[in-house]
Order: structure tokens, then sequence, then C-alpha cells
């Protein structure tokens, strides 16, 4: 259950962050502008950073980087998720004009229905996770290059 803990509390936390986020452009009239999506690419890798940054802390020097990876990826799923059940109920039940309002944008012939927009937005959270991760890794892990002595001279001709 240990294992669970950081993946879990930080999903949540990125959750209600991305929650709140849209809440408040909802507020404003600006949440169908794909600009203010960005703001959601802040939140994840804030949440994701620090998820990742403290399960290295509990682990110390049996940090593996597999483990961070999962640790990683299970966090940005579990927001995701979250994130996406919030999004079905808010297009379907809160705010019904939403989808419309997106579709405006859009110049197309085909029907899109709240089904494709809410695999789209959970496909979106699922490849945002995998990059970040994937970019926080290289942060995190362990460096294979061995350490230079800075003690020794070149050795002179």
């Amino acid at each position: 259950m240990k294992k669970l803990t950081i993946p879990v509390k930080f999903g949540v936390l990125i959750a209600i962050g991305l929650i709140a986020y849209f809440l408040i452009l909802s507020l404003l009239g600006v949440q169908t502008n794909p600009v203010f999506s960005l703001g959601n690419g802040i939140i994840v890798a804030f949440g994701l950073y620090k998820a990742m940054k403290n399960y290295k802390l509990e682990k110390g020097h049996n940090f593996e980087y597999q483990k961070g990876f999962m640790a990683g990826l299970l966090t940005g799923f579990n927001a995701t998720i979250i994130f996406t059940a919030f999004f079905a109920i808010y297009v379907t039940n809160i705010n019904t004009t939403f989808l419309p309002e997106m579709l405006a944008n859009w110049s197309s012939h085909y029907h899109v229905g709240v089904g494709i927009v809410v695999f789209v937005a959970a496909i979106m959270g699922f490849a945002t996770t995998f990059v970040l991760t994937l970019s926080f890794m290289q942060l995190l892990k362990e460096s294979w290059n061995p350490k230079k002595n800075r003690n020794t001279r070149p050795i002179e001709a």
C-alpha cells in the first residue's frame, strides 16, 4: 500500500488543480479558448515533478529509474482519469452548451459527440503524462558518467 501513496496523493492533487483551473476559466467565460490549455500542462508538469521528486527522496539510494518512471506514470494517469470523469460530467450535466461552443470554432463536416471529445481529453492527458515523465526522469536519474577527480593535473609533455 505504501507504494501507491505518492501516485494517488499527487494524482488527486493534480486533478483538483486541473478542475479548479477549468472552473476558474469557466467563470471568466474563456474555457473554450485553446490558448488556456497551456495552463493544464503547467499544472500537470508541476505536480508530476513534485511527485517524482518526493518519490526519489523517499527511496534515497534505492531509487531506480523504472520505479520512478512508473510512479510518474501512475500519478499522471490517476490525475487524467479523475479529470476526465469530471470533464464528462461537466459537459453532459453541468454546462450542456460547452461542447457546441467549443466545436463552433472548428469547421467540421463530421458529427463530433461527447464521447469523442472526452476520449480525446483522456488521450491528451495520457500523452502529456508520458512525455513529461520521460523528461523529468532525465533530470532525476543518476548519471552513469564517472566523476572527475579535480585534484589531478594533466600530464605535461
